[in-house]
């Protein structure tokens, strides 16, 4: 979705102004700014809106900027030759998205397709504008270089996790990771992914059949439930010691 359609699309609002010190805070890369280079951003942040279900950008789409999640959630796909959606990975509150457009030598794309998982609020910053800041402010580079860094090393070990261990193994740590994820608020109960199994085989790198019976298990043991398009972790502790128990 090009900036055009995003301001004349109904399904979400768009805020500026003063709220946008606040909102930078809840980045990673940005809550340990100075407060000489988070008024830079400040200037340049736009700050949106979006509906569960929207389609943020596409794949195929110039890329225009990067993104940061202030609340809500996002994932992040791509289609194989068949027009199969595969989730790469999901963002949550204060990860940044489509930051792989930075600093290319050529036009390039979006390496990925974004969609709201909930409801959410979303900061975009211009590409060009971006570049230009990490050019002209070290703290703000290292902070972006360190996080990068960071998603490399958690997307290493995730494909440590497909190649190397079994559907049990892959299922529960998927389980673990996203959990971690979504659970704000520290819960040991009731942590909701917003995932239906299919998305969640995808993720996993499996067939949905492969994770529903892994599923099945689970939930006979009490640890996990299923409902409105949610997959529900009812006990946080007993997932955590699955593996321990299995290897």
């Amino acid at each position: 979705m090009n900036q055009a359609d995003c301001l004349n699309d109904p399904h979400f609002s768009v805020y500026k102004g003063g709220k946008h010190a606040d909102l930078l805070r809840k980045i990673v890369i940005f809550k340990e700014l100075s407060d000489k280079s988070r008024r830079v951003i400040e200037k340049r942040i736009q700050t949106y809106e979006f509906k569960k279900g929207k389609q943020i950008i596409a794949e195929d789409e110039a890329a225009m900027g990067v993104y940061f999640v202030v609340s809500g959630a996002v994932k992040l796909t791509k289609q194989d030759e068949n027009g199969n959606e595969i989730i790469v990975c999901i963002k949550q509150k204060g990860d940044i998205f489509a930051e792989a457009c930075l600093f290319t030598r050529k036009t390039e794309f979006y390496p990925a397709t974004a969609t709201m998982l909930e409801d959410g609020e979303i900061l975009f910053l211009n590409k060009h504008e971006l570049e230009q800041d990490l050019y002209n402010y070290p703290e703000l580079s290292m902070q972006v270089i360190s996080y990068m860094s960071d998603a490399l090393r958690e997307m290493t070990s995730q494909l440590r996790d497909v190649a190397l261990l079994d559907v049990y193994a892959k299922t529960v740590k998927t389980l673990e990771r996203l959990g971690n994820k979504f659970n704000t608020g520290q819960n040991r109960w009731g942590i909701e992914i917003p995932l239906t199994v299919q998305e969640f085989a995808t993720v996993v790198g499996t067939t949905r059949e492969s994770v529903s019976r892994v599923f099945s298990k689970l939930k006979k043991e009490g640890i996990i439930d299923l409902k409105s398009r949610k997959i529900i972790i009812l006990d946080w502790c007993m997932l955590c010691t699955l593996l321990h128990k299995e290897y």
